[in-house]
């Protein structure tokens, strides 16, 4: 068969023995006939799918290139077929090789042309099929010409023809090959640089290099990157596939009463994608073992120049040719490098799934938590979910290249196992044993690792969310002094994190020892039995250097996939945890979108004249569900037992901090399931405006809750006809511009806007603001006061142009012009909605009479409805509220006028502006009467004034540093983790290394010792090679437990510790200008990496530069020739690594930057998601949500790809280095011994890998290392003052004893070199005296609140400069604090260093306070000088927004545990709270949930109130502390307040003048102004008076007219 088919004298073959050649009938076969066979499959395949599949792209050709290629194909064919006609009419006849290698050739390449016609019409770049194909033919054609060469065939016609085929072949590549960057079809595709790279370009990464070049040259940013990831990681692609699958498998697994699996869902969704890298991985770790092959031949070569005695005593030499040494160190070149090409297309490949999997699993959170019923609401917190996007999610993108080889690393064992068996028989498995031995540990470490992982991410739950919790709420936590308080709870929390984290280091160390060592313990194990018994009949075997070297190469080959063994198991474990978690989050109870039955408004005009549009029916409605989940007994079991467990912690926290023990939790079975509302029925006809009044905690909000569909409904029907807006209570705003804010997504229309503007009273304010409606407004309206978010709230509303308006208490936070303004103009019978109709939640009496329905809730029903004058008829409770509290109702209506005075709801402005965008002006109000042809005159005027002005941006992009990581970073890092630590830790890998290298000295000794003779004592080479390996296993195991638990948790500690105090001590401004998502995202993603990332990197670059060093002196000791080329591969191994790094920096930064984007849209989603629900645009924020990111994702792949530039240039680097060592070893055969050129061969080979690995963790760590930039960042922001000062201890105990204020000349901004909101004010208010601060809005009210707990300080003073953090602050070194630079050492706090620098004291006591902003005197001490603890937490405040953290009722309102239990009891009484907490499950240990969710705002004010009352200060500031409540209790409380602090200096900031007209002074401010500041009857007197002129607006003023 072999004769007649290949008739050729030298066969089938495949080598021939007399050269270093294949034989020409094994090439014509299977070099040019197999790839053409798969060829011509594989291009019909690819033709039917372009043809069924694809849709083309219009977008032309490029003829040049498209015909050249053509035409060389076909000529390529052409040269081929007379070849074949040559080749048949041969005299002596064919050899049936030759003619089916040259028919296959045809074939495949007539369907070069075919295919290519149909890839230009459906690609825009060079076909993958064509472009592979032709560089496999024009390799085996080179290899075949020269075989045919050596034959002699070289003058035969079909040589001549070949040659032809061949040089067509190689113009037919050039062609493919060709850029077509510049092709019209590239130009114009939407298509990714991914997308449009050829083969040769995805293979190299050479798509990359731009980025690469450029980021050599300067910093990159976001645009630099845009555009490069393939268009399947975007997210709108991954949901659309996974989601789909998920939500068929929950079908499916729920109809059979099984619990869904996400982690399975994931792997079949991706099936196709998972075999490719499944295949990829595995023919990599087959391509590994050719080197071992290769070397075992190469070293038989070098044996062969050994000069051996025979048994007669001649001399014996039996030479190979040197071609055959020269091919075979061109054969390890190869394929080191061919292992190196398709690694790095395996990590490609599963990097591109991760982000796959990663992107869609985000967008399923991010919907999932648009849909959450409200008690999967309360389970899961802000920061719980934020961790699932954060965390768990990542954990995909970094595991999808460790997950496959759970397959392909027993896979790879197996082939090492074999191929030792072939050197060492049955020893091997002698060895092996002993990783049987070791399995019980690996799977019983394996196995606590899992469970400590995820105890680990849920303490980081608990961390973040109090994080969140504290950021959210940071101006009450200063306002009060409470930061040492949370800083000890995120403390303690931190510590739970700590404790797992150092259980995890312990356990690791151990599972680094079994892993990294296994390899080592099998050759002990394994040589120890061949050296004694291994040989024939149980005899000692015979150690040779091919044995031992070919072995040990083996064994390093074996060590990789069982060293990687710990890490694959680490990840599988870390992406099942991580899974599961977010699995259990998205199996969570999602709303009933059926609670609410909503119909067109359309449908149901033709049949009635006045419809009904919102209906309620018998409803009964509930904030949880009317049973508990039902449970499985094993799932009862796990939660009592975690609850247990948790109880357990919390008692012991309690005894060591000395507090009484928390209650135990209810039982669901034991938690109150009574409805919050009860026999509802309701009916709102359109166009309707109808008022719902109620007092505090009766139900009015959840009613409006029941209308929008956020409540459990257990009975009845709801029914909404026509699209429907929502104002919630508190005025939810975007991070976005104030236009972009009203229009809300709607497409904009200028008179629409134009007009909605100005009935919302935002013309004046609009015209103020810096850069008009285009000013960027702060995360949560932070430089909108309370009025104005409001009013943006209520522009918003009416934008939309909505069929039904739901407002829950929308005026509560405007003045009384304003309040009138918006009912004329907007809200009221007149105003611009009154043809729509109108639901509006109020404390207020004022406006009843005009509205169409009064619906009263008491006692959790509706206990009247009727218009007014039918509840007035009633004489019912409404008629007694009424007529108690509405003393001016003749007037009213006498004078036509809107009484003010009784709303209970005007709540103060809060100045919460940042000095940038503060309002100096009056609020926006019209007042009655203004003549038509005035109003069109003031909008005239603002228009231009808003056209003057240029967009303005609060909140700057994100900072992202430039340049290396400087050492500073670096030593910021090793200063925490401790620099003897870190000496320690490199003298331990030092001498590890230099034990690793020993083991194989000693075996290169060993068989040195053994060819020349010399007696072989296998026990006394065996007991030194043990020693070295023991002693190895005891330091890899020290220096992991060092790294990992003594620095690496050391430093985590220290770091967090100092993030946490610049944190809680930076200025509010910072706050103000910082949206919440990117200091998470410090606290989350930047932490993380501090806790698990970093120790590994700092490790693995010591690890790897000591392995590459040790390489090269061993192979430097054993061909010393080769280390002439150490100079040139070192410098450009540094030319490459300096080239890289600054790219791979900047993508690291910008990867970091992306995310923010991400949680702080998210975060901004969870605040508002009623809104979004109720007004049905999730939508639009899911695309927000997709294009957030599909940014972050293109960072990431772009930050990956590079990885793979770099690995790929590296490893051909590495490669190079193999050859110059096989090549030398060739060159040096007759003066080397087989030893030495094995033990250097065996490290030229590892050295590849360890060089590539050396300079990729020194990158790796570099962009680490960004997160400890990142944190250092803000660890060096200029601090506000000192918490404590020298000062302080000259102040007598019960400082301030009097409650004496006195302003002077003080003036105050909110950031340095922006405009003063408060202007030179003088004033004195006497000890106990009463004094009411009234204003219109911006007019400085709140300011001085602030001004006196110094949240702001004195314009220009020291303080104000020396906590300025602006962009000249941004780029100085670290440590400077304002203009003072000093020496700061991190483990301090910025305060406390200042403190301790004498030189900055007496800086301070130099400073004239007088000639910069002023001076604020409280019992005659400058409060500049005393530190702001002592300060804060000796004044007292109710403040506007009533804030509740989650913890207990008790740690709300005593959080340093001072006071006795019945001291917070006698307050809550005081409060008028005692009976509804003593109500309450636990009573002051009753669980506050996040945000104080679990009571209403009008509760959420008294126990604010309550916490007043417990501080025994002389001075206390009401900031409109009773708004939220109704009438009846807001009387009950000024009574209160009359009579407990009767003693006390009291400053009432109010918009409504009923408020503060008992008061001993009154203080007017107008435009940051003292106007006037006498008692209230005095400037009564004189109508001329603003306050005189309020009053009779308010209607106080007797006798007022219209």
């Amino acid at each position: 068969m072999s004769a007649s088919y290949c008739r050729d004298p030298e066969g089938w073959g495949p080598t021939v023995s007399s050269r270093a050649d294949l034989t020409l009938c094994f090439e014509s076969t299977i070099l040019l006939g197999l790839p053409a066979a798969i060829a011509i499959v594989t291009f019909l395949y690819r033709a039917r799918t372009l043809l069924t599949h694809q849709t083309p792209h219009g977008l032309g050709k490029t003829w040049i290139l498209y015909g050249s290629s053509q035409l060389f194909s076909l000529a390529a064919c052409i040269a081929l077929i007379v070849r074949a006609i040559v080749l048949s009419q041969q005299s002596e006849g064919y050899a049936p090789s030759s003619m089916l290698g040259t028919s296959l050739l045809i074939v495949a390449w007539l369907l070069v042309p075919v295919l290519n016609f149909l890839e230009v019409q459906y690609e825009v770049r060079a076909s993958h099929y064509i472009f592979a194909y032709s560089a496999l033919s024009m390799v085996a054609g080179v290899i075949t010409t020269r075989t045919l060469d050596l034959l002699g065939q070289n003058q035969e016609d079909q040589f001549k023809c070949f040659i032809a085929f061949l040089a067509f072949n190689i113009a037919h590549f050039a062609t493919e090959a060709w850029p077509r960057g510049r092709t019209t079809a590239q130009q114009k595709s939407q298509a990714s640089r991914f997308e449009k790279a050829n083969l040769f370009s995805l293979l190299t990464f050479h798509f990359l290099q731009h980025v690469v070049s450029l980021g050599y040259k300067r910093p990159l940013n976001f645009e630099d990157v845009d555009g490069l990831m393939p268009k399947t990681i975007r997210t709108e692609y991954t949901h659309a596939a996974l989601s789909a699958h998920w939500e068929a498998h929950v079908k499916k697994r729920l109809a059979r009463g099984q619990r869904p699996s996400l982690i399975k869902v994931v792997f079949l969704s991706h099936g196709a994608r998972w075999a490719r890298v499944m295949v990829l991985s595995i023919a990599s770790a087959c391509m590994t073992y050719v080197a071992p092959q290769l070397l075992n031949a190469l070293l038989g070569f070098i044996e062969s120049y050994q000069t051996i005695t025979l048994a007669d005593g001649t001399l014996f030499r039996d030479p190979k040719p040197v071609s055959l040494g020269i091919i075979l160190a061109f054969g390890l070149f190869f394929s080191t490098l061919t292992v190196s090409f398709m690694t790095a297309q395996y990590f490609a490949a599963t990097s591109i799934l991760g982000l796959e999997i990663r992107t869609a699993l985000i967008a399923m959170i991010y919907r999932k938590s648009l849909k959450l019923s409200t008690s999967a609401k309360q389970d899961s917190t802000a920061g719980e979910i934020s961790n699932h996007m954060s965390v768990d999610a990542e954990r995909w993108p970094q595991a999808t290249m460790f997950i496959p080889m759970l397959i392909s690393v027993p896979f790879q064992i197996g082939i090492a196992i074999w191929m030792l068996y072939q050197k060492l028989g049955w020893s091997v498995f002698v060895g092996l044993g002993s990783i049987g031995a070791m399995l019980p540990i690996h799977i019983v470490m394996g196995k606590y690792f899992g469970t400590a992982k995820a105890a680990k991410l849920a303490a980081m739950d608990g961390r973040l969310r109090l994080v969140n919790e504290v950021l959210a709420g940071i101006k009450i936590v200063k306002l009060y002094n409470w930061e040492e308080s949370f800083k000890e709870k995120l403390r303690v929390a931190r510590g739970k994190e700590l404790k797992v984290l150092r259980q995890i280091g312990y356990v690791f160390s151990v599972m680094a020892i079994l892993f990294s060592s296994t390899p080592l313990i099998v050759a002990l194990v394994s040589f120890s039995c061949y050296a004694t018994v291994g040989g024939p009949g149980f005899t000692p075997g015979e150690i040779t250097p091919q044995i031992v070297f070919v072995s040990t190469s083996l064994f390093a080959l074996l060590s990789a996939p069982i060293s990687m063994l710990s890490q694959v198991l680490n990840m599988a474990i870390s992406v099942w945890v991580a899974t599961t978690r977010i699995q259990k989050f998205l199996l969570v109870e999602e709303i009933d979108e059926s609670t609410v039955e909503r119909e067109d408004l359309e449908d149901t005009e033709q049949d009635e004249k006045s419809p009904v549009v919102i209906e309620i029916k018998d409803g009964v409605f509930a904030w949880c569900k009317e049973q508990p989940e039902v449970e499985t007994d094993k799932e009862k079991r796990k939660r009592v037992k975690a609850e247990e467990k948790k109880q357990a912690e919390a008692e012991k926290q309690a005894l060591k901090a000395g507090k009484p023990a928390p209650p135990r939790p209810q039982s669901p079975e034991d938690i109150d399931r009574s409805p919050t509302l009860t026999g509802i029925n309701l009916q709102v006809t359109k166009g309707s405006l109808t008022a719902i009044v109620g007092r505090v905690g009766q139900g009015k909000t959840s009613l409006l809750s029941a209308l929008i569909g956020d409540m459990y409904k257990r009975q009845g029907s709801v029914r909404i006809r026509g699209q429907v807006t929502y104002a919630a209570q508190q005025a939810w705003i975007l991070n976005a511009t104030l236009k972009d804010n009203i229009t809300f997504g709607q497409e904009f229309d200028q008179k629409k806007y134009d007009h909605v503007i100005y009935v919302s009273g935002l013309l004046p304010d609009i015209a103020m603001l810096p850069a008009g409606d285009q000013t960027e407004i702060g995360e949560r309206g932070i430089n909108l006061s309370g009025g104005q978010k409001q009013r943006v709230s209520l522009a918003r509303a009416a934008y939309q142009d909505a069929d039904v308006y739901l407002f829950d208490d929308p005026l509560s936070a405007v003045d009384a012009h304003v309040d009138q303004h918006l009912w004329e103009n907007l809200i009221g019978p007149n105003g611009l909605l009154k043809d729509k109709t109108r639901v509006l939640v109020t404390h207020g009496i004022h406006h009843l009479e005009h509205v169409d329905q009064i619906v009263v809730v008491k006692d959790k029903r509706i206990s009247e409805n009727g218009r007014y004058e039918e509840l007035m008829e009633t004489k019912g409770a409404f008629f007694q509220l009424i007529n108690e509290y509405s003393i001016n109702s003749r007037r009213e209506k006498k004078n036509h006028k809107v009484d003010k005075a009784e709303s209970l709801d005007a709540i103060t402005e809060v100045e919460k502006k940042d000095g940038a965008q503060s309002v100096d002006g009056e609020s926006a109000t019209t007042q009655g009467g203004q003549e038509e042809q005035e109003e069109e005159n003031e909008k005239e005027i603002i228009a231009k004034a808003i056209a003057t002005k240029a967009e303005e941006k609060l909140v700057a992009k994100e900072k992202m540093m430039e340049g290396n990581v400087s050492w500073g970073v670096y030593k910021s890092y090793l200063r925490a983790a401790s620099y003897r630590n870190a000496v320690f830790a490199l003298f331990l890998l030092v001498a590890a290394q230099a034990c690793q290298i020993g083991t194989n000295i000693w075996l290169k000794h060993w068989t040195t010792i053994g060819s020349d003779g010399h007696e072989n004592s296998p026990a006394k080479f065996l007991g030194v090679y043990a020693a070295l390996v023991f002693t190895y296993m005891m330091l890899h195991m020290v220096v992991t437990f060092v790294v990992m638990v003594m620095a690496g948790i050391r430093a985590s500690r220290l770091l967090h510790e100092q993030l946490l105090n610049s944190i809680l001590h930076l200025p509010m401004a910072f706050f103000d200008t910082t949206p919440l998502g990117r200091i998470v995202n410090r606290f989350s993603t930047d932490i993380y990496s501090t806790d698990d990332t970093l120790p590994f990197a700092f490790m693995a670059v010591l690890m790897g530069l000591l392995s590459v060093l040790g390489s090269l002196i061993v192979i430097g000791s054993g061909t010393p020739i080769f280390l002439s080329l150490v100079p040139p591969l070192t410098a450009i191994f540094s030319m490459v690594q300096v080239y890289y790094i600054a790219s791979s920096r900047s993508l690291k930064r910008i990867d970091s930057v992306s995310r923010s984007p991400i949680y702080q849209h998210f975060s901004e989603t969870l605040t508002g998601v009623s809104t979004i629900r109720a007004m049905n645009v999730g939508p639009r924020f899911i695309l927000d949500n997709a294009e957030k990111t599909n940014v972050s994702a293109n960072a990431w792949f772009t930050f990956i790809m590079s990885n793979r530039w770099l690995q790929i240039r590296l490893e051909a680097l590495g490669a190079t280095i193999v050859l110059g060592a096989g090549l030398f070893a060739v060159l040096s055969r007759n003066s080397l011994n087989t030893s030495t050129v094995g033990l250097s061969i065996t490290y030229a080979l590892s050295i590849t890998e360890e060089l590539t690995w050396a300079i990729r963790s020194y990158s790796d760590l570099a962009n680490q290392l960004v997160s400890v930039e990142r944190i250092d960042e803000y660890v060096h922001k200029n601090p506000e003052a000192p918490s404590s000062l020298p000062a302080d201890a000259n102040l007598p105990e019960d400082w301030p004893q009097t409650g004496h204020i006195e302003f002077r000349n003080y003036s105050t901004r909110y950031r340095q070199g922006l405009e003063l909101v408060v202007k030179d004010i003088s004033f004195e208010v006497q000890p106990a005296e009463k004094v009411g601060i009234v204003g219109r809005t911006g007019a400085g009210k709140s300011s001085l609140t602030l001004a006196l707990f110094r949240i702001v300080e004195a314009a220009n003073s020291h303080w104000a400069q020396a906590s300025h953090n602006g962009e000249e602050d941004a780029s100085s070194a670290p440590g400077a604090v304002g203009k003072l630079a000093v020496t700061t050492d991190k483990t301090k706090t910025a305060q406390d260093q200042f403190i301790a620098d004498e030189k900055n004291i007496a800086e301070l006591e130099r400073i004239d306070v007088e000639q910069v902003g002023g001076s604020i005197w409280i019992d005659g001490v400058d409060i500049s000088t005393v530190g702001l603890s002592r300060l804060r937490k000796n004044l007292a405040i109710i403040p506007q927004d009533p804030t509740l953290f989650a913890g207990t009722v008790r740690e709300n309102l005593d959080p340093f545990d001072e006071l006795e239990d019945a001291d917070l009891w006698e307050a809550l009484e005081r409060a008028h709270l005692k009976d509804q907490i003593s109500a309450l499950h636990g009573g002051l240990s009753f669980k506050v949930s996040q945000n104080g969710d679990n009571f209403s705002v009008g509760q959420r004010s008294l126990i604010c109130l309550a916490r007043a009352l417990l501080r025994k200060t002389k001075v206390l500031i009401l900031d409109e502390a009773t708004a939220a409540v109704d009438v009846e209790t807001d009387e009950l409380i000024q009574r209160t307040i009359r009579k407990e602090f009767k003693d006390r200096t009291i400053l009432t900031i109010a918009h409504r003048i009923k408020t503060v007209m008992d008061s001993d002074k009154i203080l007017v401010l107008e435009k940051g102004r003292v106007e006037e500041f006498e008692p209230p009857q005095v400037l009564l007197q004189r109508p001329e008076s603003h306050f005189y002129k309020l009053a009779e607006q308010a209607g106080e003023v007797k006798g007022a007219s219209g």
